[in-house]
């Protein structure tokens, strides 16, 4: 078993390799169902947990235009706004309903997906590109932060009388236990804000 000094350094090496699509690697042709699949195989593999995973499949392309969270395609062909709605979906359903990430991208494709039917000024690659630009600022927050957990946790059951190892993974185990407890309190916050936003504007009725 690794040390925790070691799971430390494993982790940062891991935060360290993480990677977003570019809209640069994003083909200016629009792409059928089949060369979408392949282009996001073969640009998120590395964010997949096991191997055998899937990034995206047909079932799941159609299961978000059912759900309204992707605007269908047109003549079985997906644009670039497609393919970046895509993306974002891929990082907020491993943590969302598919009721809240309708809601979050709502006015998104309203009025900034290239057929919406209040497009402004302001295109969906616009919105990617600056957004992309946060998270590369918040990873060294990140990696600051769960440095700073780590440390903390470390410094837990000092007097607990333990078999030999046991303190070590206690510690682990109280590391996790942060990690955990943060998530749990962001995921709810994301959350409350969903709610929040169909209080102010509810869902027009279908007729």
């Amino acid at each position: 078993m690794k040390s925790n000094a070691e799971q430390l350094s494993g982790l940062m090496e891991f935060l360290n390799s993480q990677t977003h699509v570019t809209p640069e690697e994003i083909p200016n042709i629009d792409l059928y169902m089949d060369q979408v699949t392949t282009f996001m195989e073969e640009h998120l593999k590395d964010s997949k947990r096991y191997e055998e995973d899937k990034v995206l499949t047909k079932t799941m392309i159609n299961n978000y235009a059912k759900n309204n969270l992707l605007p269908p395609p047109v003549k079985k062909k997906y644009s670039r706004d497609h393919m970046l709605m895509l993306i974002f979906i891929y990082y907020f359903k491993s943590l969302l309903s598919f009721h809240d990430i309708e809601t979050f991208f709502g006015p998104i494709t309203s009025r900034h997906f290239s057929s919406g039917s209040q497009s402004s000024g302001l295109s969906l690659e616009d919105i990617y590109r600056e957004v992309s630009s946060l998270e590369e600022r918040e990873m060294e927050h990140l990696k600051a932060d769960v440095s700073a957990k780590f440390s903390r946790a470390m410094d837990t059951f000092k007097d607990c009388p333990a078999r030999k190892g046991e303190q070590e993974y206690l510690r682990l185990f109280s590391f996790i236990c942060e990690l955990s407890f943060d998530v749990y309190l962001k995921m709810r916050l994301i959350e409350k804000i969903a709610d929040q936003l169909r209080e102010d504007e509810p869902p027009l009725k279908k007729k």
